[in-house]
């Protein structure tokens, strides 16, 4: 599986570029503002630990609902849970990464010639955007492609048989008790596109979640960073849950499910610690630093708000299941507004 060295790169380059891009020189002076670099870090060490517990929560939460069959996949509590956390991701996308994105490759800190002559924040976020559906459309076209080359050979994917079995064909039952051709391609078809679904979503957020983990670590104002645990608690908790939930719906083996978890929660923990590596030496108003912050948040804004209305929010409310239902219809439109609104508020304070 090639996708752990995907999101390991990704990180990887933010963690290399980033850190010494804010070394530049500044172009413009930082904003006066209280600084205490005592209370500061008792704040980063306090949003460092909410963050991991909130974010290990969140995203263990629906993989560990098979156990409890009220929050399990196929309830409805289920859909309408994951319809709110689609609404965070999708607010994260439109509300707090993208707005950041043009504030970085605007500001006056930057050179005119070229980032003023064109607007590249808009740009790269629609090339993250087609980028990430023509990943989608190859790593389910290259899934499915293994899938039926095992299947010729006579070996076979013993994972995703396994996966589709309990996936409930066995539900779409011909005379006499053998399923279908076609309901095992539906099934099958389904688990590749959860599996691609989770695996691309997880790339998102792990760059605007080191970027935005990186920049509260080298903050040494107590104010900017004491209304950010809260808010940024709030937003992995929630953010946990929706790739939680397309984790469980993937069906994973263990070993798999446990290395995505594990990213996840120490993604914003990781980017905290370099901050508070860097907080003396880091710059917020360097210029390349800037780029490198606007240029990934930009692409991060593409891919979250890509994935949160093509493969989470389009897949789930067009599906059968809620247009056959008026009352979990509600529930879920509800569930989203509510999710899209709660983390809009937030972007007051973050």
């Amino acid at each position: 599986m090639t996708w752990p060295v995907t999101h390991l790169l990704a990180a990887a380059a933010i963690i290399i570029l980033l850190p010494p891009a804010a070394l530049a020189g500044c172009t413009c002076e930082a904003e006066d503002e209280y600084r205490d670099k005592a209370l500061a870090l008792r704040y980063k060490l306090a949003a460092l630990a909410s963050i991991l517990v909130a974010s290990a929560a969140g995203v263990c939460l629906p993989v560990a609902a098979k156990w409890f069959p009220a929050l399990s996949a196929k309830s409805n509590l289920f859909f309408v849970v994951k319809a709110f956390a689609s609404g965070v991701i999708l607010s994260t996308g439109f509300i707090h990464v993208l707005p950041d994105a043009f504030e970085n490759l605007t500001s006056p800190c930057i050179p005119e010639h070229p980032w003023g002559d064109f607007p590249f924040t808009g740009f790269i976020a629609m090339v993250a955007s087609i980028g990430t559906l023509m990943v989608d459309t190859y790593a389910t076209s290259y899934y499915r492609r293994r899938a039926n080359a095992k299947a010729a050979d006579g070996g076979g994917d013993e994972e995703m048989l396994a996966a589709v079995r309990d996936h409930g064909v066995h539900g779409h039952a011909h005379r006499g008790g053998l399923v279908s051709s076609d309901s095992e391609d539906s099934d099958d078809s389904e688990l590749l596109r959860h599996r691609v679904i989770s695996q691309v979503l997880e790339l998102g957020i792990v760059v605007h979640s080191v970027i935005i983990g990186i920049a509260l670590g080298a903050s040494q104002s107590p104010s900017t960073i004491k209304p950010l645990i809260a808010a940024m608690t709030f937003h992995q908790f929630f953010e946990g849950i929706g790739l939680g939930g397309c984790i469980s719906q993937a069906k994973f083996n263990v070993r798999a499910v446990a290395i995505m978890a594990v990213f996840f929660s120490l993604t914003t923990p990781v980017g905290i610690a370099i901050g508070i590596g860097i907080a003396n030496i880091y710059s917020e108003t360097s210029s390349t630093a800037l780029i490198v912050q606007g240029v990934f948040n930009s692409a991060s804004s593409g891919i979250l708000i890509y994935m949160a209305l093509v493969n989470l929010l389009s897949a789930d409310f067009m599906s059968p299941r809620l247009q056959n239902n008026g009352k979990l219809q509600l529930g879920a439109n509800l569930a989203l507004l509510l999710g899209a609104g709660c983390m809009s508020f937030l972007a007051k304070w973050a």
